[in-house]
Parts: C-alpha cells; structure tokens; sequence
C-alpha cells in the first residue's frame, strides 16, 4: 500500500513538472536552444552628460540578467542582444512653494533598448524606458545622485527584463 502511494506521488509529481515546460519558477520563458546574452554598451548620448552612468548601467543590466537567468554572459555573438543608449538625463522641478520656488525637484532617466533574439525573430524589440527620483529642492542633485541612479536603474532594468524574458 504504502509503494502504491510513493509512485502515485511520483507521477503526479512527475507529470506537474512536466507540464511546466520551458517556464521558470520567476516566470521567465526562454528558449531552451538559447544559452547566452549580450549586453552592448550603452552610450550616454543625452543632452547632458554624467561620467560613468553609462558603464553603470550596462553593469546593472548585464548583472540582473545574470542573477535572474541562467544564461551565460558573452562579448559577441549572443543568442539574444540588448543594445541602445541613454537618451534623456535631466531634472525639473515638480512642486512649487508659496514663494513660487521649487519645492521638489525630479531627476528623470530615459534609455532607448533594442533587443533582438536570434532564436525567434518575432520577440525583438525597440522601446523606450524611463524612471523618475524625486527629491527636495533644498537637496544638492550631487549629494542624492547616486542613491537616485541606484533606484532608477533598478526600476528601469527589471522592466527591460520583465518586456524581453518574462514578457509582461
């Protein structure tokens, strides 16, 4: 009796995972034929320039890739290619004081993203992604910068991952 139950658990077992196919428990769908990724450097080409965001980000994407998937890093040849640039880096004030002064300010970040996928075609993607920081006007733009960078970049790279492998 007790055989009976451990192989009806088995297969049961057995057959759930089975179903699951080429999905990820973190809701990733990938390929099975596709082993490796690319991350081209993405260039700061906004209008105002920042030293080192650009090699931040390309670290911070590459680096989420490699911790969400198993997929292995490569310089060339990748089964799938993120490339773009930095389009936008700018702040502007979002609310103003009684003395018509700034009360907070925003700190926005915008990237252009190709993704092509050499296993399937029909998942390449051209978008735009952006994110915002908010904080007080009384606050140096030098002194929360890389706090903000932190937190945009982290909001902007899951939505890159989110839009090219888990495909929400």
């Amino acid at each position: 009796m007790r055989t009976i139950k451990s192989i009806t658990i088995a297969i049961i077992t057995l057959v759930i995972f089975q179903g699951c196919g080429i999905y990820s428990f973190s809701g990733i769908s990938i390929s099975p034929e596709t082993k490796t990724f690319q991350v081209n450097f993405f260039q700061n080409q906004s209008p105002r320039i920042t030293p080192g965001v650009d090699q931040t980000f390309t670290n911070q994407l590459q680096d989420l890739i490699l911790n969400q998937t198993n997929l292995s890093l490569t310089t060339s040849g990748g089964d799938i290619v993120y490339e773009g640039e930095i389009i936008q880096d700018y702040v502007s004030p979002t609310t103003a004081t009684s003395e018509i002064t700034a009360a907070q300010n925003r700190l926005t970040i915008a990237i252009n993203l190709r993704f092509y996928d050499s296993k399937d075609s029909t998942k390449d993607l051209d978008q735009r992604f952006s994110f915002f920081f908010d904080y007080p006007a009384s606050s140096s733009e030098n002194t929360i910068r890389e706090e903000a960078m932190e937190i945009i970049f982290e909001r902007i790279t899951q939505d890159m991952f989110n839009a090219t492998l888990a495909r929400w």
